[in-house]
Protein backbone atom coordinates (compact mmCIF):
# COMPACT_ATOMS: atom_id res chain seq x y z
CA UNK A 1 0.00 0.00 0.00
CA UNK A 2 1.28 3.49 -1.12
CA UNK A 3 0.57 6.73 -0.40
CA UNK A 4 2.65 9.69 -0.75
CA UNK A 5 6.11 9.06 0.22
CA UNK A 6 4.94 6.35 2.67
CA UNK A 7 4.40 2.42 1.91
CA UNK A 8 3.03 -0.24 3.84
CA UNK A 9 4.26 -3.89 3.07
CA UNK A 10 1.21 -6.49 2.87
CA UNK A 11 0.80 -9.93 2.73
CA UNK A 12 -2.86 -11.59 1.07
CA UNK A 13 -2.57 -15.36 1.19
CA UNK A 14 -4.83 -17.02 -0.79
CA UNK A 15 -7.65 -18.35 1.50
CA UNK A 16 -8.27 -14.61 2.52
CA UNK A 17 -8.80 -13.89 -0.68
CA UNK A 18 -10.97 -16.74 -1.86
CA UNK A 19 -13.21 -15.75 2.09
CA UNK A 20 -13.50 -11.88 1.07
CA UNK A 21 -14.37 -12.37 -2.81
CA UNK A 22 -11.38 -10.16 -3.47
CA UNK A 23 -11.70 -8.68 -6.81
CA UNK A 24 -8.33 -8.37 -9.06
CA UNK A 25 -6.11 -5.76 -8.03
CA UNK A 26 -3.87 -3.40 -10.35
CA UNK A 27 -0.87 -0.94 -9.66
CA UNK A 28 -3.21 2.74 -9.20
CA UNK A 29 -5.97 1.32 -7.71
CA UNK A 30 -7.20 3.13 -4.53
CA UNK A 31 -8.11 0.56 -1.66
CA UNK A 32 -9.29 0.17 1.94
CA UNK A 33 -8.43 -2.92 3.94
CA UNK A 34 -8.92 -4.69 6.91
CA UNK A 35 -5.89 -7.00 8.51
CA UNK A 36 -3.74 -7.03 11.80
CA UNK A 37 -0.40 -5.92 11.47
CA UNK A 38 2.59 -7.70 12.66
CA UNK A 39 6.11 -8.23 12.61
CA UNK A 40 7.52 -10.49 10.30
CA UNK A 41 10.83 -12.02 11.93
CA UNK A 42 12.89 -13.25 9.54
CA UNK A 43 12.91 -10.19 7.06
CA UNK A 44 12.94 -7.55 9.79
CA UNK A 45 9.54 -6.49 8.27
CA UNK A 46 6.62 -4.84 10.11
CA UNK A 47 3.42 -5.38 7.21
CA UNK A 48 0.53 -6.00 7.44
CA UNK A 49 -1.89 -9.04 7.12
CA UNK A 50 -4.87 -8.61 4.85
CA UNK A 51 -8.40 -9.89 5.37
CA UNK A 52 -10.79 -8.10 3.63
CA UNK A 53 -10.18 -5.43 0.63
CA UNK A 54 -12.96 -2.63 -0.22
CA UNK A 55 -12.51 -1.05 -3.45
CA UNK A 56 -12.42 2.68 -3.58
CA UNK A 57 -12.08 4.27 -6.69
CA UNK A 58 -9.14 4.64 -9.04
CA UNK A 59 -5.94 6.29 -7.80
CA UNK A 60 -4.67 9.88 -8.43
CA UNK A 61 -1.60 8.49 -10.53
CA UNK A 62 -4.06 6.22 -12.43
CA UNK A 63 -6.49 8.95 -12.91
CA UNK A 64 -3.71 11.22 -14.75
CA UNK A 65 -2.54 8.42 -16.95
CA UNK A 66 -5.79 7.87 -18.11
CA UNK A 67 -6.53 11.71 -18.31
CA UNK A 68 -3.01 12.03 -20.60
CA UNK A 69 -3.71 8.73 -22.62
CA UNK A 70 -6.85 9.80 -23.77
CA UNK A 71 -5.74 13.70 -24.68
CA UNK A 72 -2.71 12.29 -26.72
CA UNK A 73 -5.38 10.25 -28.29
CA UNK A 74 -7.19 12.61 -29.35
CA UNK A 75 -4.25 14.24 -30.83
CA UNK A 76 -3.08 11.58 -33.12
CA UNK A 77 0.04 11.09 -31.46
CA UNK A 78 -0.71 7.23 -31.10
CA UNK A 79 -2.19 6.72 -35.02
CA UNK A 80 -0.02 4.41 -36.68
CA UNK A 81 -0.03 6.12 -39.60
CA UNK A 82 2.24 8.77 -38.05
CA UNK A 83 4.68 6.04 -36.84
CA UNK A 84 7.99 5.27 -38.67
CA UNK A 85 9.60 1.53 -39.86
CA UNK A 86 12.80 1.21 -37.76
CA UNK A 87 15.79 0.90 -40.20
CA UNK A 88 17.08 -2.22 -41.10
CA UNK A 89 20.65 -1.87 -40.92
CA UNK A 90 21.31 1.16 -38.11
CA UNK A 91 25.30 2.52 -38.47
CA UNK A 92 24.19 4.30 -35.22
CA UNK A 93 22.36 3.83 -32.50
CA UNK A 94 21.23 6.56 -29.57
CA UNK A 95 20.24 5.65 -26.32
CA UNK A 96 18.58 7.11 -23.64
CA UNK A 97 19.21 5.85 -20.24
CA UNK A 98 20.63 6.28 -17.13
CA UNK A 99 24.50 5.59 -17.47
CA UNK A 100 24.44 3.52 -14.13
CA UNK A 101 21.84 1.48 -15.03
CA UNK A 102 21.97 -1.81 -14.93
CA UNK A 103 19.90 -1.61 -18.47
CA UNK A 104 22.47 0.17 -20.43
CA UNK A 105 24.46 -2.60 -19.54
CA UNK A 106 22.39 -5.06 -20.90
CA UNK A 107 21.70 -3.05 -23.85
CA UNK A 108 25.35 -2.72 -24.78
CA UNK A 109 25.87 -6.55 -24.11
CA UNK A 110 22.84 -7.40 -26.43
CA UNK A 111 24.39 -4.84 -29.13
CA UNK A 112 28.10 -6.22 -29.04
CA UNK A 113 26.99 -9.41 -28.95
CA UNK A 114 23.96 -9.52 -31.72
CA UNK A 115 25.46 -6.37 -33.70
CA UNK A 116 28.85 -5.18 -33.32
CA UNK A 117 28.79 -3.05 -36.23
CA UNK A 118 26.92 -0.25 -34.95
CA UNK A 119 28.44 2.80 -33.30
CA UNK A 120 26.69 3.94 -29.71
CA UNK A 121 26.01 7.27 -28.35
CA UNK A 122 24.91 7.46 -25.03
CA UNK A 123 22.64 10.31 -23.98
CA UNK A 124 22.80 9.98 -20.64
CA UNK A 125 19.54 11.29 -18.11
CA UNK A 126 17.90 10.29 -14.57
CA UNK A 127 14.94 7.94 -15.43
CA UNK A 128 13.28 8.59 -11.98
CA UNK A 129 12.48 11.57 -9.87
CA UNK A 130 10.85 15.36 -10.43
CA UNK A 131 13.22 16.01 -12.64
CA UNK A 132 13.36 13.22 -14.89
CA UNK A 133 11.23 13.73 -17.28
CA UNK A 134 12.57 17.09 -18.35
CA UNK A 135 15.92 15.32 -18.50
CA UNK A 136 14.74 12.92 -20.85
CA UNK A 137 13.37 14.79 -22.84
CA UNK A 138 16.50 17.06 -22.89
CA UNK A 139 18.58 14.11 -23.90
CA UNK A 140 16.04 12.96 -26.75
CA UNK A 141 16.18 16.59 -27.80
CA UNK A 142 20.43 16.43 -28.04
CA UNK A 143 20.65 13.47 -30.29
CA UNK A 144 18.15 14.96 -32.38
CA UNK A 145 20.53 17.99 -32.56
CA UNK A 146 23.50 15.68 -32.95
CA UNK A 147 21.79 13.79 -35.30
CA UNK A 148 24.59 11.05 -36.41
CA UNK A 149 21.91 8.26 -34.54
CA UNK A 150 19.71 5.90 -36.88
CA UNK A 151 17.51 5.40 -34.54
CA UNK A 152 16.72 5.66 -30.61
CA UNK A 153 16.33 3.41 -27.75
CA UNK A 154 14.70 4.60 -24.88
CA UNK A 155 14.70 2.82 -21.66
CA UNK A 156 15.31 1.81 -17.98
CA UNK A 157 14.13 -1.41 -15.99
CA UNK A 158 11.95 -2.28 -13.95
CA UNK A 159 10.16 -0.92 -10.98
CA UNK A 160 6.95 0.62 -9.14
CA UNK A 161 4.91 2.80 -11.13
CA UNK A 162 6.28 5.24 -9.16
CA UNK A 163 9.95 4.87 -10.34
CA UNK A 164 8.52 4.35 -13.63
CA UNK A 165 6.03 7.27 -13.74
CA UNK A 166 8.82 9.48 -15.89
CA UNK A 167 7.82 7.95 -18.69
CA UNK A 168 4.24 9.24 -18.32
CA UNK A 169 4.94 12.61 -18.59
CA UNK A 170 3.82 14.70 -21.32
CA UNK A 171 6.91 16.45 -21.80
CA UNK A 172 8.41 13.01 -22.36
CA UNK A 173 5.50 12.26 -24.45
CA UNK A 174 6.40 15.58 -26.95
CA UNK A 175 9.83 14.81 -26.58
CA UNK A 176 9.43 11.09 -28.81
CA UNK A 177 6.66 12.85 -30.85
CA UNK A 178 8.96 15.77 -32.14
CA UNK A 179 11.86 13.28 -32.82
CA UNK A 180 13.12 13.06 -36.22
CA UNK A 181 14.87 10.15 -35.54
CA UNK A 182 12.81 6.66 -35.18
CA UNK A 183 12.19 5.89 -31.48
CA UNK A 184 12.07 2.46 -29.08
CA UNK A 185 10.12 2.28 -26.61
CA UNK A 186 11.23 0.13 -23.80
CA UNK A 187 10.61 0.38 -20.27
CA UNK A 188 10.08 -1.11 -17.35
CA UNK A 189 8.52 -5.28 -17.58
CA UNK A 190 6.49 -7.23 -20.00
CA UNK A 191 3.39 -6.04 -18.11
CA UNK A 192 4.69 -2.59 -17.98
CA UNK A 193 2.60 0.00 -20.11
CA UNK A 194 3.72 3.75 -20.07
CA UNK A 195 2.67 6.89 -22.17
CA UNK A 196 6.05 7.09 -24.03
CA UNK A 197 4.93 3.32 -25.35
CA UNK A 198 1.90 4.78 -26.87
CA UNK A 199 3.93 7.00 -28.72
CA UNK A 200 7.02 5.50 -29.75
CA UNK A 201 7.47 4.02 -33.45
CA UNK A 202 8.26 0.89 -31.45
CA UNK A 203 7.24 -0.53 -28.49
CA UNK A 204 9.22 -3.19 -26.67
CA UNK A 205 8.61 -4.87 -22.53
CA UNK A 206 12.19 -4.48 -21.42
CA UNK A 207 14.78 -2.74 -22.69
CA UNK A 208 16.85 -5.68 -23.72
CA UNK A 209 13.88 -6.87 -25.98
CA UNK A 210 14.24 -3.13 -27.74
CA UNK A 211 17.63 -3.45 -28.49
CA UNK A 212 16.75 -6.97 -29.94
CA UNK A 213 14.39 -5.19 -32.09
CA UNK A 214 16.90 -1.89 -32.97
CA UNK A 215 19.38 -4.25 -34.77
CA UNK A 216 19.63 -7.29 -36.99
CA UNK A 217 21.12 -10.36 -35.95
CA UNK A 218 24.75 -10.75 -37.66
CA UNK A 219 24.80 -15.14 -36.91
CA UNK A 220 21.86 -14.41 -39.36
CA UNK A 221 24.21 -12.87 -41.78
CA UNK A 222 26.72 -15.38 -41.22
CA UNK A 223 24.53 -18.48 -41.66
CA UNK A 224 22.84 -16.22 -45.05
CA UNK A 225 26.29 -16.40 -46.62
CA UNK A 226 27.42 -19.91 -45.78
CA UNK A 227 24.44 -20.93 -47.37
CA UNK A 228 25.23 -18.90 -50.72
CA UNK A 229 29.05 -19.82 -50.38
CA UNK A 230 27.35 -23.75 -50.58
CA UNK A 231 24.95 -22.84 -52.90
CA UNK A 232 28.10 -21.45 -55.52
CA UNK A 233 30.27 -24.22 -54.74
CA UNK A 234 27.34 -26.33 -55.90
CA UNK A 235 26.57 -24.61 -58.64
CA UNK A 236 30.29 -24.52 -59.85
CA UNK A 237 31.32 -28.11 -59.25
CA UNK A 238 28.20 -28.86 -61.15
CA UNK A 239 29.22 -26.25 -64.62
CA UNK A 240 32.62 -27.88 -64.45
CA UNK A 241 31.38 -31.60 -64.97
CA UNK A 242 29.20 -30.13 -67.38
CA UNK A 243 32.54 -29.21 -69.02
CA UNK A 244 33.92 -32.06 -68.38
CA UNK A 245 31.17 -33.96 -70.38
CA UNK A 246 31.75 -31.91 -73.36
Amino acid sequence: LKEGDAQLHCVFFKNSRLRSSAPNLSDGMAIAVNGRISFYERDGKLQCYVERIRILGEGVLFRRFEQLKARLKAEGLFDEERKRPLPPQPAVIGIVTSAQAAALRDMLRVLNTRYPLARVILSPTLVQGTEAPAAIAAALDLLNEQGEADVIIVGRGGGSIEELWAFNEEVVARAIARSRIPVISGVGHETDFTIADFVADSRASTPTAATTAAVPNIEDWYAAIQEKQRLLTTLIEECLYDLKGQ
